[in-house]
C-alpha cells in the first residue's frame, strides 16, 4: 500500500496556450493576449500581461476588451500546443520513467527512490526548469510534497515561475485556513454543498465526522475526510515514451444556432476535412467516427460507429458523420456546435491500396495536404464548404496556422 512518505513533483505550465503562442511570435511577448477558439467562443487563456487586468478564462473575447482594450485575441492552434506537451514529455521522462500527465499543461513525477537527479527532488525540480526554459523557452511552477493532492498545491502557491515544497510538518498549518475548493478535485458544485453543511476550509472538512460526511456525499465521504487531511495514496502513473494518440478530433461552435440542415451538414464536412488533415499529418488512420450535436439549450449528445477497415480521409469521414447526423432528425432544438472525432486508431505505415480508384483518390488526398500546408488550410477545399463560408467562417488561414484551436470550451 501507498503511503506519504514518497516525493511526488507537480509541474504546472504558466499560462501555457498564451506562453506557447508569446514564444513563437515574438511580437505578441510583453503584450496582452488572449488565446480563444473559433465562432462564438470564451478566452481559454489569457497571458499575465492580460490577467493583470482582470481578464480570465471563461470570459468572452467582448468581456476581456471591455478590461483591456487593446488585448490582442489569438486564434488558438491546438497543434502547436500538443507539440510543446510532446517536448515537455521528452524532457520529463530524462529524469525519470514515473511520469503522469494531468492535462496537456500539467503532469506528475515521482521522484521517490533515487529518481530524478542525485541531490534530491529539488535539484531535480531546478534542472526540469531550466531544462524547459531552454528547450521550448516558456516557465512552469512546481510544487513537491509526500503526494499528488499536496504537490499540486504547492505548484499553485507561487506563479508564474515558482517552486514550493511542502513538508509533512507544514500540512497542518497549510490546511488550517485553506479555502476547500483550493483542493484538487472539489469543484464549484461540490464546494457549494460542504458549504451548505458549514464546511468552509480544507481542516474543516478533515475534521468533518466521517457519519456526517457520508450521510450528504455517500462512499465519496470517506476521500474527501482524507483530502482534507491532506492525504492521498493514489499513484503517479507509468509514461512509455512511445505512447500513442487515443484519438484525433475538431469541434465548432456555430456563429448562430440553426436548424438548417445543409448549413449543418457544411460544417460537418469542414470538421470531417480537419480531423480528415489532422489523422494524415499525425501519420495515422482510424475505424471509429463519433459525432458531438450540442443544442441551444447546451444539451449535448454523442453517437459513434465502428468500422473493419480504417478511414484516411475527410470525404470517408464525412460520409459516416452524415450517416450519424441522420439519427437526429429531425431536430428538436437549433444546433449550437457540433463536434467529429476519429479513434481506434493505427500507424499509417503506406499500406497498399489495391484498387486504381483508391490509389488515385491518396494521390490526391496527398496533393491537397501539401497545397494547403503551404498556402493555408482550406485553400483547396470540397464546393459544398461555400455554404458553411456564407454562414459566417473559413477565412483562409495563412501558412503555419493550420488545425486551430479544436476544443470547444463553453
Amino acid at each position: 500500500m501507498l503511503t506519504d512518505n514518497r516525493t511526488i513533483i507537480h509541474i504546472d505550465m504558466n499560462a501555457y496556450f498564451a506562453s506557447v503562442e508569446q514564444q513563437a511570435n515574438p511580437a505578441l511577448r510583453g503584450k496582452p493576449i488572449i488565446v480563444c477558439g473559433e465562432g462564438r467562443t470564451v478566452v481559454a487563456t489569457a497571458s499575465y500581461e492580460a490577467r493583470e487586468y482582470g481578464i480570465k478564462t471563461g470570459m468572452t473575447p467582448y468581456e476581456a476588451r471591455k478590461l483591456c482594450p487593446g488585448v490582442i485575441n489569438v486564434a488558438g492552434d491546438m497543434e502547436k500546443y500538443i507539440d510543446a506537451t510532446r517536448k515537455i514529455r521528452e524532457v520529463l521522462l530524462g529524469f525519470s520513467d514515473r511520469v503522469e500527465f494531468f492535462s496537456i499543461d500539467e503532469a506528475f513525477m515521482d521522484v521517490t527512490a533515487g529518481g530524478g537527479v542525485a541531490g534530491g527532488a529539488v535539484k531535480t525540480a531546478l534542472k526540469i526548469k531550466e531544462r524547459i526554459r531552454k528547450n521550448l523557452g516558456i516557465t512552469c511552477s512546481v510544487g513537491i510534497a509526500p503526494n499528488k493532492l499536496l504537490a499540486k498545491l504547492a505548484s499553485e502557491m507561487k506563479k508564474p515561475d515558482g517552486l514550493v515544497v511542502l513538508k509533512k510538518e507544514d500540512i497542518v498549518s497549510v490546511m488550517r485556513g485553506l479555502p476547500v475548493e483550493k483542493l484538487c478535485g472539489i469543484g464549484r458544485k461540490l464546494t457549494g454543498a460542504l458549504n451548505k453543511a458549514g464546511i468552509r476550509t480544507a481542516k474543516a472538512l478533515g475534521d468533518a465526522p466521517i457519519g456526517m460526511l457520508t450521510k450528504h456525499f455517500g462512499f465519496w465521504g470517506h476521500i474527501l475526510q482524507r483530502m482534507g487531511r491532506g492525504e492521498d495514496n493514489s499513484p503517479v502513473s507509468m509514461c512509455y515514451a512511445d505512447e500513442i494518440i487515443k484519438s484525433v478530433g475538431h469541434s465548432y461552435t456555430l456563429p448562430v444556432n440553426t436548424r438548417d440542415v445543409d448549413v449543418i451538414r457544411s460544417y460537418l464536412l469542414m470538421l470531417s476535412e480537419k480531423v480528415g488533415s489532422r489523422m494524415r499529418r499525425y501519420g495515422m488512420r482510424g475505424r471509429t467516427v463519433s459525432l458531438v450535436v450540442r443544442y441551444s439549450n447546451f444539451r449535448a449528445f454523442s453517437r459513434q460507429l465502428s468500422f473493419k477497415h480504417y478511414l484516411f480521409t475527410g470525404g470517408e469521414i464525412y460520409g459516416v458523420a452524415c450517416r450519424l447526423f441522420s439519427k437526429y432528425l429531425p431536430l428538436y432544438k437549433p444546433v449550437r456546435l457540433l463536434g467529429i472525432s476519429v479513434a481506434n486508431l493505427i500507424a499509417d505505415e503506406g499500406q497498399r491500396l489495391l484498387l486504381d480508384t483508391c490509389r488515385s483518390r491518396e494521390s490526391i488526398t496527398r496533393a491537397v495536404d501539401g497545397i494547403n500546408a503551404r498556402y493555408g488550410a482550406l485553400t483547396v477545399k470540397p464546393a459544398s464548404l461555400i455554404i458553411a463560408e456564407r454562414f459566417g467562417i473559413l477565412q483562409s488561414t495563412p501558412p503555419g496556422r493550420q488545425g486551430h484551436y479544436d476544443k470547444d470550451r463553453d
